[in-house]
């Protein structure tokens, strides 16, 4: 069997960080907050919190793999240039052109020099992903033939903020380019729609539901080829200044050449090392969230998306994941077992928020090489490094392609060497779960 990859719950926040800093917009949290007397060792294995997601149904809050939107700092910054108004006669170009006056109106800049495309311009084959605020169209371009996957948003009554927030990962997937990060090539709408579709192109697989898929076990040159092509796409992120906050395996699709490409920037915030700005600590889904953010850190970067790469990497060798926590108080007792507890150093250097309710009486004995003793001895160091408590000691993505994992036989297979799977995605791994639940 495969190792079945985390799976995605998320809670009905939206959050804009268009203006530098964080503002919540929309949330509605359940009684599930940690109690301020509650210890790390009092690890309840239960949780009975549920929080409403989009679609009416209520699910266990920060179960599975606990995926959330974030909620973001109050805090003011000075205003976001590539999301502020346009004047007057660029506005009104842009809904000549065809764009809707609510889009151009909140989401200008994002729209700079594209032209909208048609919805009856593409033919909807299948619904291939589903979450809180988006579905997941595999269309086909009835200009082109091409077949491309269509991400259609969901907004609440058009409001401002929501706009902004779908806004930001316009502009972010812009600024990228690059092999290994999804491209968006286009968007869906017009003057009289409420509606918008991100146009990406269509990648056959997501590593969750491959990895899921009966019979499916990844050799070690397959899984330093994926861990490659997934820090070469980080390492271009960082360098333009994205940090992508919700690494996890559904979330890095993969084409029949066996091209690997980060996707879903839903979560991501532009950064500048030199100008830091309180960023949210409610990103990254829970079995790979680091523990600063568990610990409530607002001041982070590339650390968050190289702690959750270091849990790809330790899965795809384990089978499964390695960090399944269930409630944050779970979560982190979990990391503290296995990477340690924060040295003295550590609380005194950082200071973070939630110390006093997660600092264990007792610390933790780092064992990440004994409990991984089956793997790969080239790929301890690299585990080590990427799952470091320490955000400043997991270094950078540049630091890890170059270490010995890499360089060392076997070595990392071509993409276009792996096998040719059928198509499988998170969703599908759902329904063969569901199916199996049902005939049992």
């Amino acid at each position: 069997m495969g190792c079945v990859l985390g799976r995605e719950v998320l809670s009905n926040v939206v959050v804009s960080e268009a203006n530098g800093a964080e503002k919540s917009v929309k949330e509605k949290r359940s009684n599930s907050s940690v109690n301020s007397n509650r210890k790390l060792d009092d690890v309840t294995k239960k949780s009975d919190s549920k929080v409403e997601v989009g679609n009416g149904e209520t699910q266990k809050e920060e179960k599975t793999d606990g995926s959330q939107r974030p909620r973001g700092d109050k805090k003011k910054s000075r205003s976001n240039p590539r999301l502020s108004n346009l004047p007057n006669h660029v506005r009104g170009e842009q809904v000549a052109a065809g764009w809707p006056s609510w889009l151009s109106d909140v989401a200008g800049p994002a729209l700079n020099g594209w032209i909208p495309r048609r919805a009856d311009t593409f033919q909807k084959l299948d619904k291939i992903g589903q979450g809180t605020y988006s579905n997941v169209y595999k269309a086909r371009d009835m200009l082109t033939g091409k077949i491309v996957a269509l991400k259609k948003v969901r907004f609440d009554n058009l409001e401002p903020e929501s706009v902004k927030f779908m806004a930001r990962e316009i502009v972010i997937l812009r600024r990228l380019d690059h092999p290994n990060v999804v491209k968006l090539e286009g968007l869906v709408t017009s003057r009289l729609s409420c509606s918008l579709y991100l146009v990406f192109e269509y990648m056959e697989h997501d590593l969750a539901g491959l990895a899921a898929s009966p019979g499916i076990k990844f050799t070690e040159p397959q899984v330093k080829c994926y861990t490659k092509q997934l820090l070469s796409g980080l390492e271009h992120c960082h360098n333009r200044g994205v940090l992508h906050r919700d690494i996890k395996g559904s979330n890095l699709l993969l084409d029949n050449g066996g091209i690997l490409k980060i996707a879903d920037f839903g979560l991501a915030a532009i950064f500048d090392p030199n100008y830091k700005h309180p960023m949210t600590s409610r990103v990254v889904t829970l079995w790979y969230r680091p523990p600063e953010l568990l610990l409530g850190a607002n001041d982070y970067g590339v650390g968050v998306d190289l702690w959750s790469a270091g849990c790809i990497l330790a899965e795809l060798l384990a089978g499964k994941p390695i960090m399944p926590g269930r409630t944050e108080v779970e979560q982190l007792h979990k990391i503290y077992k296995l990477c340690g507890s924060p040295s003295d150093e550590y609380w005194k250097k950082y200071r973070l928020p939630n110390a006093t309710l997660f600092k264990p009486r007792e610390p933790y004995k780092r064992c990440i090489a004994e409990t991984f003793k089956d793997f790969p001895p080239s790929s301890l160091p690299l585990i080590e490094t990427l799952l470091a408590i320490d955000p400043v000691e997991r270094q950078t993505a540049t630091a890890a392609l170059n270490c010995e994992f890499f360089t060392t036989k076997p070595y990392a297979c071509e993409p276009s060497s792996l096998p040719q799977y059928p198509p499988s995605k998170e969703m599908d791994a759902k329904r063969r779960d569901d199916e199996a639940r049902r005939c049992g």
